[in-house]
């Protein structure tokens, strides 16, 4: 029998740039292998299955270009009518789906882009940016199955069709559309931030989440065990890094914030700080404080405690408060600094004669004069430290106050805890009244309180700023640590709320202690 003959010799090899089928574009991965061998077997099969013809070699094999990418040539229709080119692109698709679902799968946390090689080559992966929380991240299963030809941007809602496109979260966007959840634009970095579902910039989520220091305005630094450690205050939730306590920062004297490097602070000639806020509304010298030291002693004649004695009030420097300190035998004291002093003794001391002008950032030209004072009664005069702002200065006067009407009922010998905390109490009342006017408390007559609202309409609405420094001076007093203080206020302020201030002030004349 003659020998069969040859075969005929292969097609020439067609160039990829001039194929008239369509063309599909894939990153190559350990599972392009075994789609390899697929459509390896496919183009055997096309050609009749013979081993005479499926070396690989030939034009009907599919085209490996360099390392990366593999383009498949779309086949001929089959023949039970279905496109085969349908076939061989959904057993793709399903093929890419169950890979994407084993990137998935990984760890809760990790996150991964996919996209073709025409995008770059470049696979970004999400990091921990700042303090993400990985634990927030769902477990993703398998990936539902859709169709390359139905998927739909996650951003814009388009469908992606046959063009570039990211994979994340369980969902696809085109390289335009995956954007910062912050700042709007796309992300194209090798690394981003997740929170919940929201993607960010490394740099915008470190923006949003680690915190700032309020003085020097840069992120607050990690200590030696990387950790963000950080002060804040109580009340004004103001956060700064712990250097600043030991840096020569300025302070506010009265609200006890510190100065920020845009905002500066006033500085008083006996070397205190001030604020812009409690410079607004500050009292400076003895003549602006008279018209609320009356007003104070309206509130004590609303409350039937009227003061018969005109006890002297003077405004006074640091240094002269703390000589007339030394120079009284009795009485106990607010340390580290003495605000307001209630003299028993007769001293000579300097008063604030006229308040100073600004100058710059500085408070200069004060004008003092020295006052002798003589004893007439029990109280020679009240001390009162000036530049504070006015709710301070009230909240001040009207515990001394309180000292001198004790001293002048002929309450003795009272124990500190005693007569410092009844006297923050009427300190706190007072405040209440200004800060509080509507609210309604058991421990003040109608009378006070009329008085208060009238003393109040004069001097016209507070602002918001001034309240705000109000409740504050209020919490300082509610949260004292001193025992004397702190303690003696909260045991007095819960027998006033339980007896009344009338019968508690009975009780401590005939026991020495509060009522329980």
């Amino acid at each position: 029998m003659a020998p069969p003959p040859p075969p005929p010799p292969p097609p020439p090899p067609s160039n990829v740039n001039h194929l008239s089928h369509p063309c599909i574009y894939e990153r190559k991965s350990r599972l392009m292998k075994w789609l390899g061998k697929l459509f390896k077997t496919s183009s055997s099969s096309r050609r009749g299955g013979g081993s005479s013809g499926g070396s690989g070699t030939g034009g009907y094999n599919p085209h490996y270009l360099g390392e990366e990418n593999m383009v498949v040539r779309a086949p001929a229709r089959m023949p039970d009518g279905c496109p085969r080119v349908r076939k061989e692109q959904e057993e793709l698709d399903h093929a890419m789906a169950l890979s994407l679902s084993e990137g998935l799968g990984k760890p809760s946390g990790y996150n991964e882009w996919w996209m073709d090689d025409n995008y770059g080559g470049a696979l970004p992966r999400a990091a921990d940016g700042g303090r993400m929380n990985s634990s927030t991240y769902p477990r993703y299963g398998t990936m539902q199955f859709h169709p390359s030809g139905n998927r739909v941007c996650s951003g814009c809602h388009y469908d992606i069709g046959y063009g570039n496109y990211l994979g994340c979260m369980g969902v696809y966007f085109h390289p335009n559309c995956f954007r910062c959840h912050s700042c709007g634009n796309p992300i194209t970095e090798h690394e981003f931030s997740l929170s919940g579902r929201d993607p960010y910039h490394k740099t915008c989520f470190k923006e949003l989440t680690h915190p700032k220091c309020e003085v020097c305005l840069e992120f607050i630094p990690t200590n030696e065990n990387n950790l963000i450690e950080y002060r804040c205050h109580p009340f004004w939730s103001q956060k700064y890094c712990p250097s600043h306590e030991h840096d020569h920062t300025a302070r506010c004297c009265s609200c006890e914030r510190l100065e920020s490097w845009n905002v500066r602070y006033y500085s008083l000639e006996d070397g205190r700080s001030l604020c812009l806020e409690c410079m607004e509304s500050a009292i400076m010298d003895t003549g602006d404080c008279q018209p609320l030291y009356h007003a104070i002693r309206d509130y004590y004649e609303g409350l039937n405690m009227r003061l018969d004695q005109q006890i002297p009030m003077l405004l006074v420097e640091r240094q002269t408060l703390n000589e007339a300190i030394v120079g009284e035998k009795n009485g106990y004291h607010h340390m580290p600094e003495t605000r307001g002093l209630c003299l028993s003794e007769e001293q000579t001391v300097t008063s604030i004669l006229k308040r100073p002008r600004i100058g710059g950032r500085q408070l200069i030209g004060l004008r003092t004069q020295p006052q002798k004072l003589t004893r007439k009664c029990e109280v020679t005069a009240i001390l009162v430290l000036y530049g504070l702002p006015r709710l301070l200065t009230g909240a001040i006067l009207a515990h001394e106050l309180m000292h001198g009407w004790l001293r002048l009922k002929g309450y003795r010998n009272l124990n500190p805890e005693v007569e410092e905390g009844i006297c923050q109490v009427l300190s706190y009342m007072w405040l209440e009244s200004e800060v509080l006017p509507g609210s309604s408390s058991n421990r003040a007559s109608s009378s006070a309180a009329a008085s208060s609202s009238s003393s109040s309409s004069k001097k016209g609405e507070k602002s918001n700023v001034e309240n705000k420094l109000g409740e504050f001076f209020m919490h300082q007093i509610a949260n004292d640590s001193s025992p004397a203080y702190g303690g003696g206020f909260r045991a007095a302020n819960a027998a006033v709320n339980k007896y009344g201030l009338r019968r508690t002030l009975d009780h401590i004349r005939l026991t020495g202690n509060f009522p329980l």
